[in-house]
């Protein structure tokens, strides 16, 4: 799944969200535990369960009833200020931590950071400084931050100091509020040609320019199968700068196990390293209705069954 679908899913959600949506936390409400914790802190986003449970608060409380205590929403920072304030009081009831939503919208698809343009750079610290009011709202503390395009007739080093001089503008924001971005390397082949930022080892160099724990790599493994491959052995080279991870299968952007990545051995290898943060599951159903849902459940049940 292309992330403009994934935009439109979102869009729905937020429509469905300010249509008038009353879910309510009040005792006898909740669909009923039916699993246990997870491992792992994998995240649902809005629109993965609407079949078992609507477009609106429902959705985090069947997620939390199946054992899921993480969430994420990219486009969070494109709601109202009033769902904002709902949705991180819902999740903080739930016990539920908010994973990423998406600083910057503009740079990351229009004026790129790669360029060195005063037009990216001052939407992109813009865009930093009111990241910092959604994440109080909704206690989010990593933030998915894209670089954007290759700019043409410059080369790959002059871009590449133009990134690192923006990102540490936007460090200098986050820092003290004890926020980190996570800078996400695409697929150039499949989904998104011509980006400035397509592989871990090139993230982990920018973070390490960067130099601030508020700038870290989110290791998207979908995209990370199709440019590079060698999940786990890139997962230990750039361990020190890793702060999140997002998965769906390769082919397809589906769920575990309907795709070649063997996600079991990934997701222990992950726990063995004493990993606490969040797992976004940015990828699709493979199949639809109710059944489609349960199968994405019982695909991070049979990919959490590892010991430890």
């Amino acid at each position: 799944m292309m992330r403009r679908e994934f935009v439109k899913m979102a869009a729905a959600g937020a429509a469905a969200l300010g249509s008038g949506a009353t879910a309510t936390l009040a005792a006898g409400e909740r669909f009923g535990r039916s699993g246990a914790p997870f491992k792992l802190k994998y995240a649902p986003h809005f629109g993965m369960f609407r079949h078992h449970a609507g477009d609106d608060v429902d959705q985090l409380k069947f997620a939390a009833d199946e054992g899921f205590s993480a969430w994420e929403d990219n486009e969070m920072a494109g709601r109202s200020v009033e769902d904002q304030d709902r949705l991180g009081k819902a999740m903080s009831d739930l016990g539920i931590t908010m994973g990423v939503f998406v600083v910057n919208m503009d740079t990351a698809w229009g004026p790129t950071l790669s360029s060195g343009s005063a037009e990216a750079r001052t939407k992109f610290v813009e865009a930093c400084r009111r990241a910092v009011d959604v994440a109080k709202r909704v206690n989010a503390k990593w933030m998915t931050v894209v670089p954007g395009t290759y700019t043409q007739r410059l080369t790959l080093d002059y871009q590449t100091a133009n990134v690192v001089d923006c990102l540490r503008r936007g460090a200098e924001i986050f820092e003290p509020h004890g926020l980190v971005m996570v800078l996400e390397p695409l697929n150039p082949w499949r989904d998104h040609p011509n980006m400035f930022l397509t592989t871990i080892g090139q993230g982990y160099q920018i973070c390490r320019a960067v130099g601030s724990p508020a700038c870290k790599i989110l290791d998207d493994l979908y995209h990370q199968q199709i440019t590079e491959g060698n999940l786990i052995p890139n997962i230990d080279a750039a361990w020190s700068e890793i702060a999140y991870f997002q998965t769906g299968d390769n082919p397809g952007r589906n769920e575990p196990t309907t795709g070649e990545i063997n996600f079991r051995n990934v997701f222990a290898h992950i726990h063995s390293k004493g990993f606490e943060g969040v797992i976004g599951m940015e990828h699709g159903n493979s199949r639809g209705g109710k059944e489609g849902e349960r199968a994405v459940i019982d695909a991070y049940r049979a990919c959490d069954d590892f010991g430890g």
